[in-house]
């Protein structure tokens, strides 16, 4: 099983990450974090790297009722979306495949939750 879904789409990179933010809201997401890697890279140990966004999503209702099955499921919150400039103005969208991720926690309940959050994710990245 792969540990992301994705899609690329064309355009341009800021209108894209919009354009994903919004896409997030409409599935019940909101936008914890905004990381721009290629920034940090750069600022960081002079690394130049392709445009490269990290979304840290989160759905306060997903977030409670899956913590409230296992405490320790903070270390793979928030849901990270990365949008990612590959050039030619083709922007990839990836997101963390959930049940892929919390299948080897061995918690069937908390599975059918991620394969829950996973169809929004899927439905929401293919609607770009």
């Amino acid at each position: 099983m792969k540990y992301y879904i994705s899609k690329t789409i064309q355009g341009e990179f800021n209108p894209a990450i919009e354009k994903v933010t919004l896409a997030l809201k409409e599935i019940g997401f909101g936008v914890l974090t905004t990381i721009d890697v290629s920034k940090t890279l750069r600022e960081k140990i002079g690394f130049e790297y392709k445009p490269y966004v990290i979304l840290g999503a989160c759905n306060p209702h997903f977030a409670s009722k899956a913590l409230g099955m296992e405490d320790k499921l903070g270390v793979l919150l928030p849901c990270n979306v990365v949008v990612i400039d590959q050039g030619d103005g083709t922007i990839e969208i990836a997101a963390l495949e959930p049940v892929a991720m919390i299948e080897a926690i061995g918690n069937a309940e908390l599975t059918l939750l991620a394969a829950e959050i996973s169809q929004r994710i899927e439905n929401m990245i293919k609607s770009l």
